[in-house]
């Protein structure tokens, strides 16, 4: 569509420009750092940093309606770095050129309103937003799509060079970083840390096929964290973790995209979201936030943050209902099929608890809640999910059981429409499945399957078939005729079919 045919009113503001100035705010000092420098912790006290915007009136100035109306219409457009995250430029990242954006066909993920039967199983009306269609299949697109954007404006302005771009990962971070860091060679190269034994193998194939440099070490995701901690603090590094403020503005996409996919309808929903680090439920709690101020949204939904009982800090967290005596612990994690979420000292935390008390205030009373749900709910609701058409991981499967456990528990309307995070694709931890199908489960992950939920294939070959197909000595004529028919009987026998 032709910039010329959209309405007047909006054309200037359709093709954002870059403007405005952004700066790292340390959660711990208050301290307030410019962006010209790659910066991940306060170098003042060490707390992590959020990124905001010194010129918010660029945002207020425009009426919520109006904003509503550019989005929408901004929808139209073919301008690849508009067809990503980006087409919320002026809440992500307002400061870096169209020319800097990189777009891998990120974010828009679509959601799924789960049927009637699946719906009457969990108590409420649900879709699952299916983030696992990203381009590395899985949510992290959304932050490296900004991180990555934010560097090549660097590398652009002649800030950095010669860029290595280094993470810890369980698997899905890894992958979205190597593959963002691939389109931007020879600029960028990456290395990618990871917890041996402990990715899933689709996982672990993802940074190898893009050619980052892979490292395996003993421990869980923690000890890869600190780890990348020490590297990106002695050596020049780009850490891509969720400690990376730009990572968290990528993220928030999630929230704008739920937004304007519900027509900007925000009283009567619930967000549920898996925690793991805590960097995505606190880019899904900001970026409502900043809808809401916005007033592009005339209300915040609930949100309801999901921890497996293996990797549970942020639920022991809150379990204190006094926020004065709440008190951080780490806790030393279990194995968990949502291996994403098995963090037990979240990088992000100081952020969920800064973002959580802005959230409830402005809803004007609790509005975030944590559940907590078994290793056995988990296999189980990804399971079930899948049976009734969808494509969720364990993840997601942790996604739903929790919104099981929240509508158990009274802490949603089920009058409300929930929207679930499937964090990536099914087929990433098809080992889990295969696992329950086998009942091989160790027993540290607590888990038995249910024969209503196993499924093996059946192999059809008549011992009576004198003949059968090879890939070298294919069936002809009356051979061919006999086994179709012979395979066919037996099959139609197998699923109680009568002819016609």
């Amino acid at each position: 569509m032709k910039l010329s045919d959209f309405p007047n009113d909006i054309k200037d503001r359709l093709i954002p420009e870059a403007r405005g100035d952004m700066v790292y705010t340390c959660l711990g000092c208050g301290a307030t750092f410019g962006i010209s420098r790659l910066l991940y912790v306060c170098p003042d006290c060490g707390h992590v940093l959020m990124l905001s915007d010194t010129t918010p009136e660029r945002i207020t100035e425009v009426p919520g309606a109006l904003w509503r109306k550019i989005l929408d219409y901004r929808k139209m457009l073919t301008i690849p770095a508009l067809k990503g995250i980006y087409r919320y430029h002026e809440f992500i990242g307002p400061v870096v050129p169209l020319s800097s954006v990189v777009y891998l066909g990120e974010g828009h993920t679509p959601v799924v309103e789960a049927n009637a039967r699946l719906k009457e199983h969990v108590g409420i009306r649900f879709f699952y937003k299916n983030d696992g269609q990203n381009p590395s299949a899985s949510f992290k697109d959304r932050g490296m799509a900004s991180a990555l954007s934010y560097i090549n404006f660097l590398i652009q302005e002649g800030h950095v060079s010669d860029v290595l771009a280094i993470c810890a990962s369980t698997g899905d971070t890894s992958a979205a970083a190597a593959l963002y860091a691939a389109y931007l060679q020879p600029h960028i190269k990456s290395a990618v840390i990871l917890p041996s034994k402990k990715v899933t193998p689709q996982q672990l194939s993802q940074p190898l096929g893009s050619g980052a440099r892979v490292f395996e070490i003993p421990g869980v995701f923690d000890d890869c964290m600190k780890v990348v901690e020490t590297l990106s603090s002695r050596y020049p590094v780009a850490l891509l973790n969720s400690k990376n403020a730009w990572r968290i503005l990528g993220q928030e996409s999630f929230s704008y995209e739920i937004a304007q996919d519900f027509e900007y309808q925000m009283a009567d929903k619930v967000v549920v979201v898996p925690i793991g680090n805590a960097g995505n439920i606190t880019a899904v709690m900001s970026g409502f936030i900043k809808f809401f101020e916005a007033g592009i949204i005339d209300a915040l939904p609930r949100i309801i943050g999901v921890q497996s009982s293996h990797a549970n800090p942020v639920y022991r967290y809150y379990l204190e209902p006094d926020k004065d005596k709440r008190t951080f612990v780490p806790v030393n994690v279990k194995p968990s099929v949502a291996q994403a979420a098995m963090i037990g000292n979240p990088v992000s935390m100081p952020r969920v608890i800064n973002r959580v008390e802005r959230y409830n205030a402005l809803s004007g009373g609790k509005n975030v809640f944590v559940v907590e749900v078994s290793e056995q709910d988990i296999m189980d609701f990804e399971l079930i999910a899948n049976r009734n058409g969808h494509i969720a991981c364990t993840q997601g499967g942790e996604s739903l059981a929790g919104l099981a456990v929240a509508v158990s528990r009274g802490l949603v309307d089920k009058t409300a429409t929930a929207i679930v995070d499937s964090t990536a694709h099914a087929l990433k931890f098809s080992g889990f499945q295969d696992m329950y199908f086998e009942d091989r489960f160790p027993a540290e992950y607590a888990i038995t399957p249910k024969p209503e939920l196993i499924n093996h294939p059946t192999l059809i070959c008549p011992s009576d078939l004198t003949r059968v197909p090879t890939a070298d000595q294919p069936l002809s004529g009356r051979d061919l005729a006999d086994y179709v028919d012979r395979i066919s009987l037996e099959i139609a026998g197998l699923l109680g079919l009568e002819k016609k």
